[in-house]
């Protein structure tokens, strides 16, 4: 058994930096239709997506106590409806750090013209400790606050359903927002470490059984 999942974590290791090298590469892949992507696999590959339609400008999310480069900040999602009528979604615009002055970062305005989106169609970030449920219909003011991505229950905040993917938006140095996007996973060197623990209680255990049924002579009665 602990053999079978010592190999196990090897094979979920490779299979991580599989992932990670087709999410790095993803963005330079020619995009291609939110239609198209969302046939694909959750969670299995990262389409580059472009879309055109329109920011719900007055409904921002704001996912809290996040930190880059040892900065702390939220990152940004606002509700997006598609030009051709299909199911709304989030759109991760990126990490802003907080100011000290105030209580949350001055957030860029949107334009409430058309606009072409182009990013990574994925899964949101993976949640966190979930205490006291949805405290989303308690806020009355926006931006409101967030410490897990929930579509659902934001979904019910907006009154009508969005997608249960969010799309990731490609980096541009004058947004105002730092992006830089790796998959929420568990990276392949923690699997090697689990690999490695297993291994080493398959050994112990051989060890303490070779141990306990090692066949000594016993001496000659006189």
């Amino acid at each position: 058994m602990f053999a079978w999942l010592g190999l196990w974590q090897l094979h979920r290791a490779v299979e991580k930096e599989a992932l990670l090298a087709a999410f790095a590469g993803a963005a330079d892949r020619p995009p291609v239709s939110l239609a198209r992507a969302r046939q694909a696999p959750v969670g299995e590959v990262y389409p580059h997506v472009r879309v055109g339609g329109r920011y719900d400008a007055t409904h921002t999310y704001l996912l809290d106590d996040q930190v880059r480069s040892s900065r702390q900040g939220v990152v940004v999602f606002t509700a997006f409806a598609p030009n051709d009528g299909a199911l709304p979604l989030l759109v991760n615009r990126g990490f802003m750090p907080r100011d000290e002055n105030a209580a949350i970062p001055k957030i860029p305005p949107l334009s409430a013209d058309v606009v072409e989106l182009s990013g990574l169609y994925a899964p949101p970030p993976g949640s966190a400790l979930r205490i006291g449920g949805n405290a989303l219909p308690a806020q009355q003011q926006w931006p409101k606050l967030f410490i897990y991505v929930d579509t659902a229950e934001i979904g019910e905040d907006l009154g009508h359903p969005i997608d249960t993917r969010v799309l990731m938006l490609d980096a541009d140095g004058a947004s105002g927002f730092e992006r830089g996007w790796t998959p929420q996973i568990i990276p392949p060197e923690k699997h090697r470490g689990y690999a490695f623990q297993w291994f080493s209680f398959l050994v112990a255990t051989l060890v303490i059984f070779i141990t306990l049924h090692w066949r000594r002579e016993k001496p000659g009665i006189p």
